[in-house]
């Protein structure tokens, strides 16, 4: 639908409500009219007069063109919608001073949803767009729902009684407490939302067309295993019991297993949730990733199945695998995958997209005897992702480990905060397909980045997830964490009887990330089982060790399966981390396992020292990790957001919408300066003349730079002269940098004229609104250390103190800063606020298309920001603090 220049689409968004159902929140449009007139008059007289505080048994016409017909910048108002119908709306219009009175309505039939809060969410995140800093509402005493919305929604709420009314008001600034309470309920509706898929009461299986009987058959299989539940069966030729349409079904079914051509799966899922099925895994493809093909597109295909209140996982989905048992308890297991001999029931949960890496995982972890809580194959994931399963996985005792091979990822920011929590739970392990972590497999609609991967591993490390570098890797590392204790420390005591193994451990222990402490005992070539025995003995009464390896090699006989169970016996009489390295032996042998004091006791084999080191250094990090202090979201001192969300919208109204400009000087000067951080001022200049002059007022000596950004920070290549200290030096400077300019780019250009600031280390900070990150902030040392060697760390805001601090000391070049090799410290603390400026800044102007502060000088005492450049556009998302799923 075509909308006017001024409609601010990425306000439109789905959302998951209170009782896990989806519905479609959208700014109102004028053609809106006649639906919110069936609203309101469907209202009972009690919640009429409580939003009116008057009867008003329809709205006037000109009521319905001031509603409808809004400007979306003074006048706000959102929809939730289930398919024409309108269930709520909520409005807002300015006043003085950045206040805007804000007041909603709610359907009676659909109170008890969350939808008043979905509400607030949505506008709070226009208003903090649009540059509100408070909302004020009248509210009767006895409308308690519209208090409680505001109440509950983290906000300070300030209330007063002025004749009989309640005069609310609240500052719409996210805090702590709001972004806490808009995380649990997300990821309480949208694990309910997962209900049907993961804990289904009843199962379905619909087939249509060649391919989809070829899925059937293989399906049926695995549902009517001995002890799996009932399954009724649709379109399946020659399977018993079925029946040939969905007016035969019985009711019950909540978990539609499907398999059909593209024009019939649109055309089964309204008759589908008519049933009651509220999750679809659908197993076969066919659907256009982009619009404009032949082929129905992806988009409709989501569009349609959220329209009917349906989570749908695929299309081209592997399957799944549901836990029998969860937080609410025990459960029937489905297991409606397509591997033919899916892994036994356990405490990991395993996600992917494609068959390949599915049919990897699953045959793996079967390899291995890795225990499956669930399993997930979320295909070309148009809608179900793996942020909706690890939002499930959240607060579930079943499962221990979360285990994920990501192909592409659709919205990192998203991911980077709930693994953050179910990382606070328990471990999460990936691996991220091909060596950018931008893979674009045939049928997902992915968005690029032009950051390099390192963006993506600090993102994960931000929010503790392990990278594994293959599936391999990643099986074996779920194994160790989902079968042995944590390690409470860093030290590694080591066993074996080949001194070539003892060497290499010690070696890769060293080389671990994070390092380990090896404490190593060789045997002899020859020992075997008795010689362990004794070994394992001594140690097992110690208690100066944190974890065990234990590598065995045969020399003249093989006494691989005795050691193994003494390798057992040291765990189970320890209780603690220990894995083995056994010729011949791999994942949880028969072989290693025990009867501990809690039950039984089983030790994960691997197959190399590599892998063994590698996953005891990534347990050992992903507990120093959880321990770890979080710290608390920066909030600088000193900001002007009302100021400064006034000059970008200043700078924005006469900018075409998919336009960006670059902000003058003095406008950058002052948005900067809003935020806290000062720029070193600087003058340009287009005249030898100009610049003496200007040289003259500022005072001796002066920097000079041209305004080109491929130079304009390069001493080495002549784009920067420095310390200029008399009107002779300035004009032969001048001259150099202009013929230099010529030469590299065939024109002059203008060139800045600065007085000397002083000297120190040059840093950079950089924030940039990235496709598939989003917000993005980024920081280094300026010149080849960042440029040529990519040493530059990311970080995706909010930032906590903690993260800004991890953020400069992560660097490789971070002992310039910190007071390496005899050097003294620097201004560490100056760095970090400016850095947190920085990324409050971006976090909360969307508008602010890219931000960087090149260079910034840091001495023992100073900070100093001799350059900057800001770059504006219209928005193309909207605030994060609301609810929503992906387009």
């Amino acid at each position: 639908m075509a909308h006017s220049g001024n409609y601010p689409a990425h306000w439109e968004a789905d959302v998951v409500l209170r009782d896990g159902s989806t519905m479609r929140i959208r700014p109102i449009r004028p053609e809106d009219a006649e639906a919110l007139q069936r609203f309101h008059m469907s209202q009972s007289e009690r919640s009429t007069y409580l939003r009116f505080f008057a009867p008003m048994a329809r709205l006037s016409e000109e009521m319905l063109a001031r509603f409808t017909q809004v400007d979306h910048r003074d006048r706000v108002a959102l929809v939730l919608v289930d398919g024409e119908a309108i269930l709520a709306v909520g409005r807002f219009e300015r006043l003085d001073g950045g206040d805007a009175e804000v007041a909603f309505n709610v359907a009676d039939s659909a109170q008890g949803k969350g939808l008043g809060s979905v509400l607030l969410e949505h506008l709070a995140a226009a208003g903090r767009e649009l540059g509100v800093r408070r909302f004020v509402a009248d509210v009767l005493p006895q409308n308690a729902r519209m208090l409680r919305v505001f109440a509950d929604a983290g906000y300070d709420v300030q209330s007063t009684m002025d004749d009989g009314i309640l005069a609310v008001s609240f500052t719409i600034t996210s805090t702590d407490k709001s972004l806490a309470v808009l995380a649990e309920r997300e990821q309480r509706s949208e694990a309910l939302s997962m209900a049907a898929l993961m804990r289904p009461a009843g199962v379905l299986l619909v087939c249509a067309g060649q391919e989809g009987q070829a899925f059937g058959r293989v399906l049926l299989g695995s549902l009517t295993q001995e002890g799996a539940p009932g399954v009724q069966v649709v379109g399946l030729d020659g399977a018993p019991g079925a029946v040939s349409s969905l007016d035969q079904v019985r009711p019950g079914p909540d978990l539609a297993l499907l398999a059909a051509p593209p024009a019939q799966v649109l055309d089964l899922l309204e008759p589908l949730a008519g049933l009651g099925v509220r999750g679809v895994v659908l197993y076969t493809g066919g659907f256009a990733a982009q619009a404009g093909s032949e082929r129905i597109s992806q988009r409709i295909l989501r569009r349609r199945a959220r329209r009917h209140g349906l989570r749908l996982v695929g299309p081209r989905s592997y399957g799944l695998i549901t836990s029998a048992a969860d937080r609410v308890g025990p459960a029937p297991r489905i297991e409606a995958s397509l591997y033919p001999n899916p892994p036994r029931p356990g405490s990991v949960g395993v996600f992917c997209q494609s068959a390949a890496a599915g049919r990897a995982l699953l045959s793996g972890a079967a390899a291995r005897d890795m225990g499956v809580a669930s399993f997930v194959s979320a295909g070309h994931r148009v809608d179900v992702s793996g942020n909706d399963v690890m939002q499930r996985w959240v607060g579930d005792e079943s499962t221990a480990v979360a285990c994920l091979r990501l192909e592409s990822i659709g919205n990192p920011r998203k991911f980077s905060r709930v693994a953050r929590r179910l990382s606070q739970e328990g471990p999460v392990v990936t691996t991220i397909a091909g060596t950018t972590g931008q893979l674009n497999p045939p049928g997902h609609e992915v968005a690029t980045s032009a950051l390099p991967r390192r963006a993506l591993d600090e993102l994960m490390r931000q929010a503790g997830v392990l990278v594994a570098e293959t599936v391999d890797d990643s099986l074996d590392l779920a194994l160790l964490l989902s079968e042995q204790p944590l390690p409470a420390g860093d030290r590694v005591l080591v066993l074996t009887n080949s001194g070539a193994q003892a060497a290499m451990i010690t070696e890769l222990l060293r080389g671990a990330e994070p390092a380990l402490t090896g404490e190593v005992h060789t045997l002899s070539p020859t020992a075997g089982v008795e010689a362990y025995s004794e070994q394992v003995r001594a140690f097992a009464g110690r208690d100066d060790w944190d974890a065990a390896l234990v590598g065995y090699v045969p020399l003249l006989t093989d006494d691989g399966v005795g050691v193994a169970g003494q390798v057992a016996r040291l765990s189970a009489t320890s209780g603690r981390t220990t894995v083995a390295v056994i010729d011949g032996m791999r994942g949880l042998d028969v072989h290693l396992r025990a009867s501990g004091p809690d039950g039984p006791v089983r030790v994960p084999a691997f197959p190399t020292l590599r892998t063994a080191t590698t996953a005891l250094a990534k347990a050992t990090g992903y507990v120093r990790w959880r321990e770890a202090d979080r710290g608390a979201r920066v909030d600088p001192a000193g900001v002007d957001r009302t100021g400064a969300k006034a000059l970008v919208q200043a700078e924005l109204a006469s900018l075409p919408t998919g336009s960006t400009r670059r902000l003058a000087v003095q406008a950058t000067t002052d948005l900067l300066r809003k935020y806290g951080i000062e720029l070193w001022s600087q003058h340009t200049v287009s005249s030898l003349a100009e610049s003496l002059e200007v040289a003259e007022q500022i005072g001796w000596p002066v920097a000079l730079k041209t305004s080109d950004e491929l130079l304009r920070h390069r001493l080495d290549l002549g784009g920067v002269r420095l310390d200029l200290g008399s009107p002779t030096e300035l004009a032969d400077a001048y001259r150099s940098v202009q013929q230099r300019v010529r030469s590299v780019l065939g024109h002059e250009t203008t060139l800045d004229i600065q007085a000397m600031a002083p000297g120190g280390t040059a840093t950079v900070i950089e924030a940039v609104e990235d496709r598939m990150y989003g917000p993005i902030i980024s920081f280094g040392l300026a010149g080849d250390a960042s440029e040529l060697l990519g040493d530059v760390s990311y970080r995706v805001p909010p930032l906590t103190n903690v993260d800004v601090a991890s953020m400069v000391r992560s660097l490789g070049a971070s002992a310039r800063l910190l007071g390496g090799g005899g050097l003294p410290a620097l201004n560490m603390e100056g760095v970090e606020d400016v850095l947190a400026r920085v990324s409050v800044l971006k976090e909360e102007l969307a508008e602010v298309s890219a931000v960087a502060l090149h260079p910034v000088l840091v001495t023992e005492t100073t900070i100093t920001v001799l350059g900057a450049r800001i770059d504006v556009a219209h928005p193309g998302r909207g605030d994060a603090a609301r609810r929503f799923l992906p387009a």
